[in-house]
């Protein structure tokens, strides 16, 4: 027979506040097989650890009920205290009286009473509980990084730093990401590139780190420890093991083309490196405009190449390698605003440009040496306005999130133009000014003293004016029509989610919100993890991030896999789905719904009234499995079950609440 034991916690006040706890610990004696009873002020600190594990030896409980806050809080914890007693830490339930009792209801009665009838389930559902024992998974002790901006890098040096091979991909030619595209960083106004470039070249000549430029994971099994990852390598035509980064390629190239790095503003070769301190240091082959490989001419590039490193006929390549840990650090894009703001001249006026166009022409290496001019005419611009919120908090045409950079870069924009124009004018519209971060908010004051005119409003309408562009816009504040003149237009447009995020969150079964971005487990307990074990999320791949933001959560991914990387071996989750197979009857629909991809179908030779058979059955990955009971809701011929939340178990908790 079961002996149970129940622990009501008070949580302080949390608890105590507005429900009875004297009064549903005396209801609790009456239960079942509950042979002890106790309160307790703090169930989660030691001393109440300590009362819990010494009531267990007195009254020789097998089964253990506390009623206390949500199980996502403590229930870790407790099993952990459980495993050093006699009591199988899974003989354990939580009823929580905190949240769904305390937090909600006002009336004490109420509170109370909902109370009781939690204890009750949980104990009717204890005494069906069965001891679950876990096992060990092997580790893989190599880490995949999914993105080479500076979340990427950072990510991957502190796992190669602690001694375990790292796979950086990037999808681009050179790792980087839209920091290297940037002049200065707020608010101490650094060099971009000089703190960026050190990080770039240390993750190139780092032993433990191998970098996949022009790459793509492609596909992915597996489960915690021992991930199978394909990712395809593009193309590059250009053997690395023999290019020794010479670049006369890339000097005698005739065939030249628009540059993305410099967003339009000068042009490239179609052998290119995108910056000179690209990492890796040696150019890749641009086959949509390469003479040679499209129209079978030219050919400069080989002939004039004297380590015999041009290879026209260069294939993509399909690599599978093991990983024990992937941190996805796909970063951020800008939202295109031409498709959105027809009212701003849906990128028609050349000189009506984002912030990151307006960082090259600002930065020393960029395609005007740092000096602003004007796209449409290369003068220099005497006046400027700036918007903020382009795309940000506007649920109507763009997101309804706030971005979180765009008010300190803008006010960084306004800064360098003032500090560049001699006798220059800056009008910023912003919505509200939001400078939350260190040194923030003394930055943005300098902005102010150094002569940019801030106008709290929105501009409704641009259009061109000889050589100049009207703004049309409200001050809110004054309530009064605003008409800006000015000789250029810097949009400071919202972050939005990487496309690949999507296909990269299906491969791993990570979830994505309405945005686009991909969904951590728990947004204060868990920031860093995601629902699929041995998955991290860095940078702006989880959502709109600063750079220290994104370097401090790339740390804290690299710190996961660190600790998991320094065991011999992971405990396994027993809490998983069960096949029963004689009902079992092969259709797949828990294939279908399984979020994590646990589950497949497997052909089964079996004797059944004495002939062998072959029948399709439902086969569970432990590894991948997590617990989530959606198969088992889906299952029509009631053959799967979820240990520790079986149907008995959860029927019993239900006849219990009816009593």
């Amino acid at each position: 027979m079961s002996r149970i034991g129940v622990f009501i916690c008070h949580c302080g006040t949390n608890i105590a506040g507005t429900v009875n706890v004297s009064e549903v610990a005396e209801a609790a004696k009456s239960l079942p097989h509950v042979v002890h009873v106790e309160e307790n002020k703090y169930a989660c600190s030691d001393p109440g650890q300590n009362a819990i594990k010494q009531a267990i030896e007195e009254h020789n409980l097998d089964r253990i009920v506390i009623g206390s806050c949500s199980p996502r809080m403590h229930e870790e914890t407790f099993r952990k205290m459980l495993s050093e007693t006699s009591v199988n830490p899974y003989m354990l339930e939580i009823a929580n009286i905190r949240e769904q009792c305390s937090w909600v209801h006002k009336e004490k009665e109420v509170g109370t009473e909902k109370s009781i009838d939690l204890v009750r389930m949980s104990a009717a559902k204890v005494d069906r509980n069965v001891p679950l024992y876990s096992g060990e998974i092997p580790i893989t002790k190599r880490a995949l990084v999914i993105g080479g901006g500076i979340a990427g890098i950072q990510a991957a040096l502190d796992i190669a730093d602690a001694g375990f091979p790292v796979t950086l991909v990037e999808k681009e030619p050179s790792i980087g990401g839209k920091m290297v595209m940037l002049d200065k960083t707020f608010p101490t106004m650094d060099c971009s590139a000089c703190i960026c470039a050190p990080k770039m070249n240390e993750a190139g000549a780092h032993p433990n780190i191998e970098i996949m430029n022009l790459s793509e994971v492609e596909d992915a099994t597996g489960y915690i420890g021992n991930f199978s990852v394909t990712i395809r390598q593009k193309a590059k035509y250009i053997d690395y093991d023999k290019c020794n980064g010479c670049g006369l390629c890339e000097q005698k190239c005739p065939s030249k083309v628009v540059s993305e790095f410099e967003r339009g503003l000068a042009q490239r070769r179609a052998v290119y490196k995108p910056f000179p301190q690209a990492v890796p240091s040696k150019p890749i082959i641009d086959a949509a405009n390469c003479r040679k490989i499209n129209e079978d001419r030219c050919g400069v590039c080989h002939k004039l190449c004297g380590a015999d490193a041009i290879n026209y006929e260069d294939k993509d390549e399909l690599i599978t390698q093991e990983y024990g840990a992937v941190i996805i650090a796909t970063g951020y894009e800008l939202i295109d605003w031409t498709k959105l703001y027809g009212e701003y001249g849906a990128g028609a006026y050349p000189d009506v440009i984002d912030g990151l166009t307006f960082e090259r022409l600002i930065n020393a290496s960029g395609p005007t040496e740092g000096k602003i001019v004007r796209p449409s005419d290369g003068k220099e611009p005497k006046s400027c306005v700036m918007i903020k919120c382009v795309g940000s908090r506007d649920p109507h045409k763009g997101k309804a999130y706030c971005s979180r950079a765009c008010c300190m870069y803008g006010a960084k924009h306004a800064h360098q133009f003032l500090e560049k124009i001699e006798d220059g004018e800056c009008y910023v519209f912003y919505m509200d000014v939001r400078a939350a971060g260190k040194g923030y908010d003394e930055f943005y004051m300098n902005t102010l003293e150094d002569g940019a005119v801030y106008v709290r409003g929105r501009i409704s309408h641009i259009y061109p004016e000889g050589s100049q562009y009207v703004c049309v816009g409200e001050d809110t504040l004054s309530k009064k029509l605003v008409t800006v003149s000015a000789d250029m237009v810097v949009l400071d447009t919202a972050m939005v989610a990487q496309e690949s995020a999507d296909t990269i969150g299906r491969l791993f079964g990570v979830t994505r919100n309405l945005d686009g971005w991909l969904t951590e487990a728990h947004p204060k307990l868990r920031p860093v993890e995601t629902n699929t074990a041995g998955v991290y999320l860095a940078g702006a791949a989880q959502g709109p991030k600063d750079i220290p933001d994104s370097v401090a959560q790339a740390s804290a991914a690299a710190a996961k896999v660190i600790g998991m990387f320094c065991k011999d071996s992971l405990e396994s989750n027993p809490m998983i789905c069960t096949v029963n197979e004689i009902n079992c009857r092969g259709c797949g629909d828990c294939v279908d719904v399984c979020p994590y991809g646990a589950i497949s179908t497997q052909s089964v030779d079996r004797r059944e009234n004495s002939v062998w058979v072959t029948r399709t059955l439902a086969f569970i990955n432990a590894g991948l499995c997590q617990g989530c009971g959606a198969c088992t809701a889906s299952c029509k011929a009631s053959a799967l079950d979820l240990l520790g939340f079986t149907n008995e178990q959860i029927l019993q908790e239900v006849d219990a609440l009816c009593l």
